[in-house]
């Protein structure tokens, strides 16, 4: 072997394992299967080159499309309805059925762990250099590297599910126990979100807020039945209790890792923009942005809501409420956008629903 052909070689090698690093990193900065499958279209095409990517991912019965991943290095999009394998060519059935295709435009691999979970297939157009050898060889390793990667959320994801699920299940038990626990409004994480979008929060960020609107309050199983059961006021020495639960719902969910993000918005839901608040007396912005939006959405349907102790208000005297809370208990710039969303038809229909 020439230097030529063993610099060529061992260029191609550092290339490969290149890939594979940026493989690895990939997974261990992305949240979930549907942004992963995105970035792994889009690495497909930065690497070999290629002018199209798709990954396919099927339901666990194998019978049905669950997700489409696409970059056509233009624009790169999720299809997710379930639809029929018969609905894309046959060729790229046959890979999802469990076929390898090396043609001179197009590569496909099925993914596959103890069973053909999807497909990987990339293109290039008529008139582009056909794929060689080590094309080949790098979309092979490519394939392998996704199908770990892929299968490994999958699990995380359904570990994720069962969690929250029980969490869920918790937190109904408590309902049926408590006045003074009471679950969200059907519509209640819409207001939040609504409110979120409105302040840029991306998707991540959002999806942290209905994880703390599920379970901002799970600490309340620690708090003593009889307080939760009180259909009358609480005593100080009560209400002291209550105002653990913040800490107590913190340190319950500490220990799951994808939940780690919620704890500052959970901790600090109940912090007052003046700082007269509690655990810590925060203000301003020192209080976590989504703790600030879920604060004033938390108010507005305690207020319309009622509870044992308080009468329930009407939808207008509660935004006249929050509007006279503004600058002490609420952050004035989610107060005024709070107010303006309920000027808009679609969103004051949320806000009457979460009054029913």
């Amino acid at each position: 072997m020439n230097t030529d052909d063993s610099s060529s070689l061992t260029k191609k090698y550092k290339q490969i394992i290149s890939a594979v690093h940026i493989v690895y990193r990939l997974v261990n900065s992305t949240p979930n299967l549907k942004e992963l499958s995105l970035r792994l279209t889009r690495l497909l095409c930065q690497f070999i080159k290629a002018s199209s990517a798709n990954i396919y991912l099927l339901t666990p019965d194998g019978k049905k499309l669950a997700m489409i991943a696409v970059f056509n290095n233009q624009i790169n999009y999720l299809i997710t309805r379930h639809d029929e394998l018969k609905s894309i060519s046959a060729k790229e059935m046959d890979i999802c059925q469990g076929a390898s295709i090396f043609d001179p435009r197009l590569m496909g691999m099925p993914l596959v762990t103890d069973e053909c979970i999807g497909a990987i297939i990339i293109k290039r157009k008529p008139g582009e250099l056909a794929f060689d050898d080590y094309d080949r060889e790098m979309f092979t390793i490519f394939a392998e590297q996704s199908v770990t990667a892929i299968k490994n959320l999958q699990f995380f994801e359904q570990q994720q599910k069962i969690l929250l699920e029980t969490m869920k299940l918790v937190r109904t038990l408590l309902e049926k126990q408590s006045p003074h626990y009471r679950s969200h409004s059907p519509v209640y994480f819409k207001i939040v979100k609504a409110m979120a979008e409105r302040f840029r929060m991306d998707v991540d960020e959002i999806n942290n807020l209905y994880y703390a609107s599920v379970l901002h309050n799970a600490g309340a199983i620690d708090i003593p039945y009889q307080i939760l059961a009180k259909k009358s006021q609480l005593s100080p020495q009560e209400f002291k209790l209550i105002r653990d639960l913040p800490k107590k719902s913190a340190d319950l969910i500490k220990p799951i890792e994808f939940l780690r993000p919620i704890l500052p918005v959970i901790l600090y839901l109940h912090e007052k923009y003046d700082g007269t608040g509690y655990p810590s007396g925060l203000r301003k912005d020192q209080i976590p942005l989504g703790a600030r939006i879920m604060a004033v959405a938390d108010a507005f349907e305690s207020m319309v809501q009622g509870r044992p102790y308080r009468r329930r208000l009407k939808v207008d005297a509660a935004l006249k409420e929050i509007a006279r809370q503004s600058g002490t208990q609420f952050d004035p710039k989610i107060v005024d956008m709070f107010l303006k969303l309920a000027g808009q038809k679609k969103f004051r229909n949320l806000l009457s629903v979460a009054r029913d």
